[in-house]
Protein backbone atom coordinates (compact mmCIF):
# COMPACT_ATOMS: atom_id res chain seq x y z
CA UNK A 1 0.00 0.00 0.00
CA UNK A 2 1.52 3.73 -1.26
CA UNK A 3 1.75 5.70 1.46
CA UNK A 4 0.35 9.99 1.19
CA UNK A 5 3.34 11.61 1.47
CA UNK A 6 0.73 14.99 2.03
CA UNK A 7 -0.55 13.14 4.95
CA UNK A 8 2.66 12.01 6.15
CA UNK A 9 4.08 16.14 5.97
CA UNK A 10 0.75 17.03 7.93
CA UNK A 11 1.45 14.23 10.69
CA UNK A 12 4.94 15.56 11.48
CA UNK A 13 3.70 19.27 11.30
CA UNK A 14 0.63 18.71 13.52
CA UNK A 15 3.41 16.94 15.64
CA UNK A 16 6.08 19.91 15.83
CA UNK A 17 2.94 22.41 16.23
CA UNK A 18 1.98 20.15 19.65
CA UNK A 19 5.81 20.08 20.91
CA UNK A 20 6.73 24.17 20.06
CA UNK A 21 6.34 26.70 22.66
CA UNK A 22 4.12 28.93 22.93
CA UNK A 23 5.29 31.92 25.11
CA UNK A 24 2.74 33.71 27.81
CA UNK A 25 5.19 36.05 29.36
CA UNK A 26 8.70 37.24 29.60
CA UNK A 27 10.33 38.65 32.35
CA UNK A 28 12.15 41.83 30.61
CA UNK A 29 13.56 43.04 33.99
CA UNK A 30 15.17 40.14 34.88
CA UNK A 31 17.96 39.89 31.96
CA UNK A 32 18.54 44.24 32.77
CA UNK A 33 19.15 43.48 36.68
CA UNK A 34 20.84 39.91 36.81
CA UNK A 35 23.72 38.76 34.28
CA UNK A 36 22.58 34.74 33.55
CA UNK A 37 24.84 32.07 34.60
CA UNK A 38 22.59 28.88 33.30
CA UNK A 39 19.33 28.54 32.35
CA UNK A 40 16.46 25.30 33.33
CA UNK A 41 12.83 24.75 32.54
CA UNK A 42 10.59 23.39 35.48
CA UNK A 43 7.00 22.57 35.68
CA UNK A 44 4.22 24.88 37.79
CA UNK A 45 2.28 23.26 40.19
CA UNK A 46 -1.44 25.15 39.43
CA UNK A 47 -4.64 24.84 39.79
CA UNK A 48 -7.48 24.95 37.36
CA UNK A 49 -8.32 28.78 37.18
CA UNK A 50 -4.84 29.44 37.12
CA UNK A 51 -4.05 27.68 33.90
CA UNK A 52 -7.20 28.92 32.40
CA UNK A 53 -5.85 32.89 33.43
CA UNK A 54 -2.18 31.99 31.88
CA UNK A 55 -4.30 30.76 28.39
CA UNK A 56 -5.52 34.52 28.87
CA UNK A 57 -2.07 35.91 28.93
CA UNK A 58 -2.74 37.41 33.12
CA UNK A 59 0.37 36.73 34.40
CA UNK A 60 3.13 39.09 35.41
CA UNK A 61 6.48 37.75 36.38
CA UNK A 62 8.38 41.38 36.95
CA UNK A 63 8.23 40.99 40.98
CA UNK A 64 8.83 36.83 40.49
CA UNK A 65 11.65 34.61 42.43
CA UNK A 66 12.44 31.30 43.44
CA UNK A 67 13.81 30.22 46.37
CA UNK A 68 14.90 26.58 47.61
CA UNK A 69 13.04 25.39 50.80
CA UNK A 70 13.18 21.93 52.59
CA UNK A 71 14.28 20.46 49.34
CA UNK A 72 11.42 21.98 47.21
CA UNK A 73 11.62 24.44 44.75
CA UNK A 74 9.08 27.53 44.94
CA UNK A 75 8.40 30.40 42.89
CA UNK A 76 7.18 33.68 44.56
CA UNK A 77 5.23 36.85 43.67
CA UNK A 78 4.18 35.99 40.51
CA UNK A 79 0.76 37.62 39.82
CA UNK A 80 -1.74 35.41 38.06
CA UNK A 81 -4.79 37.45 37.73
CA UNK A 82 -8.07 35.65 39.23
CA UNK A 83 -10.01 34.33 36.06
CA UNK A 84 -12.97 36.35 35.59
CA UNK A 85 -15.42 33.05 35.59
CA UNK A 86 -13.63 31.05 38.59
CA UNK A 87 -16.14 32.35 41.42
CA UNK A 88 -15.19 30.27 43.67
CA UNK A 89 -12.36 27.88 42.69
CA UNK A 90 -9.63 31.40 42.29
CA UNK A 91 -7.08 31.37 44.60
CA UNK A 92 -4.55 34.11 46.11
CA UNK A 93 -3.29 35.84 42.84
CA UNK A 94 0.49 36.07 44.57
CA UNK A 95 0.29 32.73 46.37
CA UNK A 96 3.68 30.84 46.41
CA UNK A 97 3.50 27.77 43.72
CA UNK A 98 5.84 24.37 43.81
CA UNK A 99 8.55 24.28 40.73
CA UNK A 100 8.87 20.82 39.45
CA UNK A 101 12.59 19.95 38.39
CA UNK A 102 14.62 17.11 39.33
CA UNK A 103 15.99 16.75 42.94
CA UNK A 104 19.92 16.14 41.50
CA UNK A 105 18.63 20.57 39.41
CA UNK A 106 17.36 21.34 43.45
CA UNK A 107 20.28 20.17 44.31
CA UNK A 108 22.74 21.92 42.18
CA UNK A 109 20.42 25.26 42.50
CA UNK A 110 20.45 25.17 45.69
CA UNK A 111 24.70 24.72 46.00
CA UNK A 112 24.82 27.49 43.48
CA UNK A 113 22.95 29.53 45.93
CA UNK A 114 24.46 29.19 49.02
CA UNK A 115 28.15 29.18 48.03
CA UNK A 116 28.46 31.66 44.73
CA UNK A 117 25.56 34.03 46.18
CA UNK A 118 23.57 33.81 43.25
CA UNK A 119 19.94 34.16 43.06
CA UNK A 120 16.97 31.66 41.09
CA UNK A 121 15.02 34.45 38.99
CA UNK A 122 12.21 33.51 36.57
CA UNK A 123 12.58 34.69 32.51
CA UNK A 124 9.54 33.69 30.82
CA UNK A 125 6.56 31.56 31.32
CA UNK A 126 4.90 29.40 28.32
CA UNK A 127 3.10 26.33 27.43
CA UNK A 128 4.54 23.09 26.05
CA UNK A 129 2.39 20.04 24.80
CA UNK A 130 -0.29 21.81 26.83
CA UNK A 131 2.25 22.09 30.07
CA UNK A 132 2.63 25.39 31.82
CA UNK A 133 6.28 25.70 31.88
CA UNK A 134 8.32 28.67 33.65
CA UNK A 135 12.28 29.17 32.19
CA UNK A 136 14.41 30.04 35.25
CA UNK A 137 17.73 31.35 35.61
CA UNK A 138 20.24 31.00 37.74
CA UNK A 139 21.73 34.81 37.73
CA UNK A 140 24.00 37.64 39.77
CA UNK A 141 22.76 40.93 40.09
CA UNK A 142 24.49 43.25 38.07
CA UNK A 143 26.19 46.47 39.57
CA UNK A 144 24.73 49.78 38.42
CA UNK A 145 27.85 50.12 36.34
CA UNK A 146 27.36 46.84 34.58
CA UNK A 147 23.60 48.19 33.49
CA UNK A 148 25.38 51.53 32.26
CA UNK A 149 27.74 49.46 30.11
CA UNK A 150 24.72 47.02 28.79
CA UNK A 151 22.96 50.29 27.83
CA UNK A 152 25.92 51.80 26.57
CA UNK A 153 26.74 48.78 24.34
CA UNK A 154 22.79 48.15 23.39
CA UNK A 155 23.21 52.21 22.13
CA UNK A 156 26.29 51.44 20.23
CA UNK A 157 24.34 48.50 18.21
CA UNK A 158 21.55 50.25 17.45
CA UNK A 159 23.43 53.13 16.41
CA UNK A 160 25.58 50.54 14.04
CA UNK A 161 22.58 49.36 12.64
CA UNK A 162 21.13 52.59 12.17
CA UNK A 163 24.51 53.30 10.26
CA UNK A 164 23.67 50.23 7.66
CA UNK A 165 20.68 50.93 7.11
CA UNK A 166 21.59 54.66 5.74
CA UNK A 167 24.27 53.54 3.94
CA UNK A 168 22.25 50.99 2.15
CA UNK A 169 19.27 53.49 1.22
CA UNK A 170 21.69 56.06 0.00
CA UNK A 171 23.44 53.66 -2.01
Amino acid sequence: MKKNPKAERANADEERDRNAKKNIAYNRKARHEYEIEDTYDAGLVLVGTEVKSLRAGRVNLTDAFCRIEKGEAWLFNMHITPYDQGNRWNVEPRRQRKLLLHKWQIAELQAETEQKGLTIVPLSLYFQRGFAKIEVALARGKKLYDKRESIAERDQEREARRQNVRMRDEG
